[in-house]
């Protein structure tokens, strides 16, 4: 009999890890969520904030941590009170450890879900709720309720006592001998000391136990005998020791299956109705298979043999990579040789089917999860890996237990299918096609083989190179003739014989001979020659080298002494600041990697905050090379002359560090091109005045320089990125480090071809003279960025990389301008004004400079465009009295500048407005922050 007790109910989380592959798929965003769960379809961009991993875990939606990573009933969280992170699951007010998630199976792995129960003498039964799940998983039916404990029946029910589900029942016996001996069968928890209830096959969301106590005489011989262990997992093998034990022995006891159900809905149609599409949970390729009643709700599975993740947009994919790895990837494990598409890893494989782990045995493992396989051979050739351990047939390897010997394959699908997607396709070396993969009749997939007569990578490009097949021994009697992708053989001159030693055509003995005395002869004559050659040569080059190292130390000694005087000298004292390395420390931080604004062709920038609480950027130059001290020299000498409006302002500089270092002005509202084409979400939408703005201020600094400055000089890398905007949103032209100065009787200067592609102008391309037209061309690329806001060099539809300047020339050729103008320009400007603006750029964009206007002239039809367009304006001001009526506006809007417009010989004020806002904000916290 039981001792007296009272009810104790303990909760203990179980561990065994049963995993299996799991495949990351892409996705799309059309869904939108409801607290912090969703309710609907996300895509991989709305997910890729969400964490990945809790351990060695892999999460995969439905399933997620933190708001908007989730669907509603499938919240996880990661703990760490072990010492090692788990993933936990909360069922209702218990929780369990998930070891492994399997959404292309709509399941999820767990570890078991335990009580202790005791029932006093005095109670005849007790009812408990031992189980409930969210509005999500289910108890999957392959697991089974285990009640270990002497003289008690069990009743178990679904979510209510008139839902019963199955009973068992458990005695004991005073022998423990029979029941030892009981105990060691197959058949575990028979009903002597355990007994076991096996789930519907619709499975459950909710269980109740009922549990009720046997009258018996056997005389208990511990009192621990009247603790009742309730177990849910998938299997538990029963030792009489647990009668006794506090708790059941965790080695014997294996975890429990989740079964992912939609449960927001009863049915697919109910969940594909109108009224519901919202909440539907299976994307768009995806098939919705009803769950039996009585849990009821529905899950989504990807169609055929396509795997991948059926509840993210486009989440029923193909999941490759076809891009070459990096270079520092591991392809040797031991003995064994890993090519692309496998790899070890990240980055270095392209797929987690293809990933291989080596141990530090130098052991190759492929790893799938639930098993483990020692690889011993792996050929890309003949699609074969030879393994060891071999225990379970995997979906996308045919695994044959005769010769333990895998057929892989890079996707489950046809060559045909694989060819439509060249994003995916893996066959990308010339000379390679794509071969079916057969399990007996079936086909399997697609994997990649080189064309006869070609060896090598084909899931690499230009990999599938030519066998020379002349260096194979015996393949040719006779000469060979090698070509790509195989050979030919043709007999021996009629003055050669053919050697089978050798295998190949060899001269007679005395045609040798007489060779043989030529080639000493010549030898001998040619050999005087070469030396005589050699002695004028290493003579020359030795004067070169002597001359060489004067010129070098004359260039050093010369360049540092301009940098010197150039910072020393009294006129350009007034203007530019030595500064000590420890101000720029301080204001930098130590040179923080937080503080970096940018990593440009010449340096690095930081944001500092000097003494002064002037906001300033701080440009530590790469100087690795001699080329690159001229640069950086050649940025202090030009920035040191120009003094203007639209010009980065340069503050000064520091010699005490080993990298000369440039302090300039700090321009809050980042470049053109960051407004233009990066995150416009976040940014304003420039008007077109603004646009006009821009372009008119960026040509009139270019203007400057070529035409007003002391000494022309040329930028050589205008580009969006080098047009800063402050906080009122002024054009700040930056960046001298690549730029050119000239005499005043210079028209042009041959140089290194240097700029970016997509502004780069063509003649000086092609010919290396760099002259002004060649700034107005790249001026040009960036009023077609302001008029199409597309980037110099863009995705057109066909998938294939276009110069913008092409595209709009061309378009402007064919008369389909208004087609590839943005559309907000479309809004705010008239007809007129974009012929105006077009005629501007077909002019900047002409490929022979001497056919383009100077920069002064673009600055000018820039102005005269700009004016004109004021003076339209101030006629829609005009009252019947002449007085002029204020402009309405609506939003928040900032003045930029005013500008004087003559109207019938009087001149308006008339404000320049913008929809874009400064960062005044950014400068305040900016001034805040530690130095």
């Amino acid at each position: 009999m039981c001792s007296t007790g009272v009810l104790l109910v303990r909760t203990c989380v179980l561990l065994l890890c049963l995993a299996a592959a799991a495949r990351a798929p892409p996705a799309k965003v059309h869904a939108a969520g409801t607290g912090n769960g969703l309710l609907g379809i996300p895509t991989k961009a709305s997910l890729a904030h969400c964490p990945s991993h809790c351990g060695d875990v892999e999460i995969s939606y439905p399933f997620g941590i933190g708001p908007g990573c989730f669907r509603q009933g499938f919240e996880l969280t990661c703990g760490n009170t072990t010492g090692s992170p788990r993933l936990i699951f909360q069922l209702g007010n218990n929780s369990t450890q998930v070891i492994f998630i399997d959404v292309g199976r709509n399941q999820a792995y767990a570890s078991a879900l335990g009580y202790n129960i005791t029932i006093s003498l005095g109670a005849d039964t007790y009812i408990t709720k031992s189980w409930e799940a969210p509005t999500g998983v289910i108890i999957a039916p392959e697991n089974r309720l285990y009640v270990v404990g002497c003289g008690v029946d069990v009743y178990m029910f679904g979510d209510n006592m008139t839902d019963p589900i199955g009973s068992c029942m458990s005695i004991c016996t005073d022998n423990t001998e029979i029941m030892e001996r009981t105990s060691m069968g197959y058949v575990a928890c028979g009903g002597l000391g355990c007994c076991r209830i096996f789930l519907s096959l619709a499975g459950r969301q909710a269980f109740t136990l009922k549990l009720g106590r046997r009258n018996s005489t056997i005389a208990l011989l511990d009192e621990a005998l009247s603790s009742i262990k309730v177990i849910f997992s998938g299997y538990y093998h029963f030792v009489v020791g647990d009668l006794y034990a506090s708790w059941v022995n965790t080695s014997n006891v294996e975890g429990m299956v989740l079964d992912i159900a939609i449960t927001d809905q009863q049915s697919c149609a109910s969940a594909q109705s109108q009224e519901n599409k919202d909440t539907y949970a299976c994307n768009s390729e995806s098939i919705c298979k009803d769950l039996p009643v009585p849990r009821g709700g529905y899950n989504c599975f990807c169609p055929g043999q396509i795997e991948g993740n059926p509840y993210v947009v486009d989440g029923c994919g193909i999941d490759y990579n076809p891009k070459a790895p990096n270079d520092n990837c591991k392809r040797l494990c031991g003995n064994i040789t890993i090519p692309f598409p496998f790899g070890i890893a990240e980055g270095c494989f392209a797929n987690d089917n293809l990933r291989l782990n080596c141990t530090s045995n130098t052991t190759t493992i492929l790893d799938r999860g639930y098993a483990q396989y020692r690889v011993t051979n792996l050929s890309l050739d003949d699609g074969l890996m030879t393994v060891t351990n071999m225990t379970v047939v995997d979906d996308n390897f045919d695994f044959s237990q005769e010769n333990v010997v895998i057929k892989w394959a890079i996707a489950n699908i046809t060559c045909l299918k694989a060819m439509l997607n060249t994003s995916t396709y893996a066959c990308i070396s010339d000379n390679s096609f794509c071969i079916e993969v057969m399990r007996g009749k079936t086909r399997d997939g697609y994997r990649c083989k080189c064309s006869d007569g070609f060896q090598g990578n084909p899931y690499l490009k230009n990999s599938c190179t030519d066998i020379d097949e002349c260096a194979i021994p015996n393949k040719c009697n006779g000469i060979c003739h090698n070509f790509d992708g195989g050979f030919n053989c043709t007999s021996c001159r009629h003055w050669k014989e053919y050697d089978p030693k050798k295998h190949k055509c060899v001269m007679s003995a005395k045609q040798r001979n007489l060779i043989l005395g030529i080639a000493i002869g010549l030898a001998c004559g040619l050999g005087s020659i070469s030396f005589a050659l050699g002695a004028i040569v290493l003579t020359g080059r030795w004067k070169k080298d002597i001359q060489r190292k004067i010129r070098r130390a004359y260039f050093k000694k010369n360049q540092g002494l301009l940098l010197e005087q150039l910072i020393s000298d009294e006129s350009a004292a007034n203007k530019t600041k030595i500064f000590t390395l420890d101000e720029l420390e301080e204001a930098t931080n130590n040179f923080d990697a937080t503080r970096v604004l940018g990593h440009g062709g010449h340096g690095t920038v930081y944001k500092g905050i000097l003494s002064d609480q002037r906001v300033v950027a701080i440009k530590k130059s790469k100087i690795v090379e001699q080329t690159e001290i001229d640069q950086f020299i050649n940025e202090v000498a030009i920035l040191s002359q120009i003094i203007h409006r639209n010009v980065v302002k340069l503050f000064g500089c520091c010699l005490e560090d080993e990298v000369p270092l440039l302090v300039y002005e700090y321009i809050s509202n980042g470049t053109l091109y960051g407004i233009l084409h990066e995150n416009i979400a976040v940014k304003c939408l420039l008007s077109w005045d603004d646009r006009i703005r821009i372009a008119l201020e960026a040509a009139g600094a270019l203007a400057y320089l070529h035409s007003a400055a002391a000494i022309p000089i040329f930028h050589r890398d205008v580009k969006s990125s080098n047009i800063l905007l402050d906080d009122n949103f002024t054009v700040k032209v930056s960046d001298f480090g690549a730029s050119r100065s000239l005499s005043l009787d210079e028209t042009h200067v041959v140089t290194i071809v240097q700029g970016t592609f997509g502004y780069l102008d063509p003649e000086y391309y092609h010919t290396g003279q760099l002259t002004e037209k060649s700034d107005v061309y790249s001026l040009g690329v960036i009023l077609v960025e302001l008029l199409t806001r597309k980037k110099p060099i863009f995705i057109n539809e066909s998938g294939a990389k276009q110069s913008l300047a092409h595209y709009f020339v061309e378009g402007l050729q064919e008369g389909d301008l208004m087609e590839i103008i943005d559309s907000q320009v479309m809004e705010e400007a008239d007809q007129e004004e974009i012929n105006d603006i077009a005629s501007i750029i077909e002019a900047c964009l002409r490929s022979n400079g001497g056919h383009r206007p100077s920069m002064k002239e673009v600055d000018m039809r820039l102005q005269f465009l700009r004016t004109k367009r004021l003076r339209k304006k101030t006629h829609l001001l005009i009252e019947k009295d002449g007085e002029i009526e204020p402009l309405l506006r609506s939003g928040t809007q900032h003045t930029h500048e005013h500008i004087d417009v003559p109207v019938n010989d009087t001149h308006l004020i008339v404000p320049m407005m913008s929809g874009c806002y400064s960062l005044e904000q950014e400068f305040a916290a900016s001034s805040s922050m530690a130095r």
